[in-house]
Order: structure tokens, then sequence, then C-alpha cells
């Protein structure tokens, strides 16, 4: 298998890596962009599990725009390919993590220990009130369910749907002219 997981990645890119790359990035910048509006506009302070949850997002964005870049470029398929395939590995990781955060929402095994994120504090005006009128959320309750889902059953949703995209553009066959 390793020879041909190596042969695949070796095979010309073209216009399903440009849109992969692109899908997927837009994708997790949508992702952590709601996620930043409802903490922000909504008032919704994310927990640790949920602060956990972005990182791969984080790391995943530049990296789909580099595969997107290289691929329109035409530069080597293994750049553009392997920097899919982390992209498709870490929407994976994210896709556990919001697996387990919701695990965790609805009681099916015990969240971690420091289970609370502290937010913004206000620095105006008495520090003791504002740490102390400060509740960080517990990583076992939902802040929102839409449709039934907790946002980290969303996000586990959204980062399968993004990692089954970059996977595919990773291993789908390129656009131009393949040699035998």
């Amino acid at each position: 298998m390793g020879s041909d997981a190596t042969s695949s990645l070796r095979r010309p890119t073209g216009f399903r890596q440009s849109l992969s790359a692109a899908l997927a990035g837009l994708g997790m910048a949508a992702t952590v962009g709601g996620a930043l509006l409802f903490q922000h506009v909504g008032g919704y302070i994310p927990c640790a599990l949920c602060l956990e949850q972005r990182t791969p997002h984080y790391i995943g964005i530049p990296v789909a725009l580099a595969a997107f870049v290289l691929a329109r470029l035409r530069a080597s398929p293994v750049l553009v390919r392997s920097a899919l395939l982390i992209v498709g590995l870490l929407m994976l990781w994210s896709t556990g993590l919001g697996l387990y955060h919701a695990g965790v929402e609805w009681g099916f095994w015990p969240g971690p220990a420091d289970c609370g994120a502290v937010g913004g504090i206000d620095l105006s005006g008495d520090l003791l009130q504002s740490l102390d009128a400060l509740r960080p959320p517990s990583c076992t309750e939902a802040a929102l369910r839409i449709l039934g889902l907790s946002l980290a059953g969303w996000n586990a949703i959204l980062s399968a749907l993004l990692a089954a995209i970059a996977l595919r553009g990773a291993f789908a066959r390129g656009d131009r002219f393949e040699t035998k």
C-alpha cells in the first residue's frame, strides 16, 4: 500500500485539487468565523474543549491556502497533494475532538478535569469584582443546540465533510495529461 499511496501523491494535479483546497479553506474559515461570531457577537463564552476544537482549523486554513496557491501555480504534485492530505488529517482530528466534546455534553463519557475556560476580563473597573462575576462554562453542558445538535456536534459534522473534501482532492485524478 505504501507505494500505491506514494505514487498517487505524485500524479499530476489540476482543477480538482484547486477546488478541494479552496472549499476546505473556505469551509474551515467559515466554521471558525461562525464560532467567533457566537463568541463575540452572541456572547457565548467557549469552554476549554470548544477552544481546542478550533486549533485544527487555525492550522488547516493556511495549509489549505498554500495547497490552493501551489495547485494554481502548478507546483510539485507531491506538495499540493501532501498539503491536502495534511488538511484532511487535521479535519479528522477536528472531527474526533467534536465527537469527544459532544459525547461529554451528552454524558457518554467524562470530560477533562480542567473543563472550564476563562473568557475576557473587563480590566476597566474593579478587577476582583470582574473575576467574581466571570463564570467559565462547563464542557459538559451545551451552550446552544441547533436542530438538536450542539456546536461541538456541528463541528464534528462539518469537519468530517471538510476532511472528505480534502482527502478526495489529495487522491483524486488530476486534470493534466497523465502518462503511464
